[in-house]
């Protein structure tokens, strides 16, 4: 058995985080992660886009705001003392039709209220930006970036590693026994590990793993797959750095964009359809157990009644190359078809609630021993070193 003060579950970058700044304020605490992949970051942190957030689009006050203006900050000190590529190349904001200057004007007015850099830009400043946006206005976020998370995440891993901590990988965990002030956490391979404390980061399984540790999870976990397309090299001329559409404010989706990669390339995507298993990333994975629980639940249910039309774009987009390059001809019209190839697709664990409604903000759920994330979809890669200091100061109190 090992022994620890604290065992954190997943090794995503929110995870790792975590167990990094648990080693800078407590040297002398003992870590150990547990990721049930045979490497770190293999899901939602190794699937999405790579894009350093500005903070732009949420409520002031919110988790999702404070950790996301410090968490960029500390991310790319982070990166630049570790030699990982990022780049602040910039974002516009773009409003296709009059119908969207109202909302523009709600995420600038966001912008200004949570200290992010940004300015209305009208029809010939984004030319300049962006020569191949259509747009009447926008809004343009200078100090947004782009980063290689994976990096990140192994880069963290590393240094908890250095600092006497423990990352263990084919380490799912499959049980879990509170007792006595310790709790022993075992995995599927029957390794045993002792912890004071357990954080659970696991991300498309966290409300499992919340359940596992004798906790009612406030909210499921409903899978929605983001397919991609990346531009062929000929058509790349057509994105400068991130264009990104007015979202609707009825979701917590961006709606699709385009976005250069730290690596190379531009992708343009996501949709967002219901997907077939937590980890069902192609079209024709299928998890019964997954697919089964998530129509079980009344919270999809009622998300899915209230919610049908929209949900039927999605899935046409999904089915049709046709559909999806109008979407995206909404913010590039000269864009074709014959510019686009199939990229990977990325899932986001979204948390709905038993009325139907999707949480729109972190979600951290503490009980004795345990501290559950709950919810943590974007900007949570950005936010993820602020995010994992937040949970540390609750820790501290529980630990010395």
């Amino acid at each position: 058995m090992i022994s620890s003060d604290v065992a954190v579950v997943g090794g995503g970058i929110v995870g790792l985080a975590t167990a990094y700044q648990l080693n800078r304020t407590l040297p002398n605490c003992r870590v150990v992660v547990l990721e049930k992949e045979d490497h770190v970051g293999q899901h939602q942190t190794g699937h999405n886009s790579g894009v350093l957030h500005s903070g732009i689009y949420y409520k002031p006050g919110s988790l999702k705001a404070t950790n996301c203006r410090e968490g960029k900050r500390l991310m790319e000190d982070f990166c630049a003392s570790e030699n990982i590529p990022f780049e602040i190349c910039g974002k516009v904001i773009v409003a296709v039709g009059e119908s969207d200057l109202p909302a523009l004007e709600r995420i600038y007015e966001r912008g200004v209220a949570n200290g992010v850099v940004c300015e209305r830009i009208d029809k010939a400043r984004l030319a300049e930006l962006e020569p191949y946006a259509s747009g009447i206005q926008a809004i343009h976020v200078p100090e947004a970036g782009i980063v290689d998370y994976k990096e990140v995440c192994r880069r963290l891993a590393q240094r908890i590693r250095e600092a006497g901590g423990e990352v263990l990988t084919s380490a799912k965990v499959s049980k879990i026994v509170r007792a006595g002030g310790k709790a022993v956490l075992t995995t599927e391979s029957g390794q045993e590990v002792e912890a004071r404390q357990i954080v659970n980061c696991a991300g498309l399984q966290c409300d499992r793993v919340t359940a596992m540790g004798g906790v009612k999870p406030d909210a499921k976990i409903v899978p929605f797959r983001g397919e991609y397309f990346k531009l062929k090299p000929e058509a790349e001329r057509l994105c400068n750095n991130l264009i990104y559409p007015v979202p609707d404010p009825a979701f917590p989706f961006l709606g699709v964009h385009f976005t250069r990669m730290i690596e190379g390339g531009v992708e343009c995507g996501p949709n967002a359809v219901l997907a077939f298993g937590r980890e069902a990333y192609r079209k024709t994975d299928f998890n019964a157990s997954d697919f089964f629980e998530t129509l079980g639940y009344s919270g999809f249910r009622k998300l899915a009644f209230k919610y049908w039309k929209t949900g039927l774009g999605e899935m046409w987009r999904s089915a049709s190359k046709k559909a999806f390059v109008k979407a995206l001809s909404r913010l590039v019209p000269d864009i074709r078809e014959e510019h686009l190839e199939p990229a990977p697709s990325g899932i986001r664990a979204q948390a709905v609630l038993p009325d139907g409604s999707m949480v729109d903000d972190f979600l951290i759920q503490e009980a004795d021993q345990v501290v559950n994330v709950n919810n943590a979809p974007s900007p949570a890669a950005t936010a993820s070193l602020n995010i994992g200091k937040t949970i540390v100061e609750r820790l501290v109190p529980r630990l010395t």
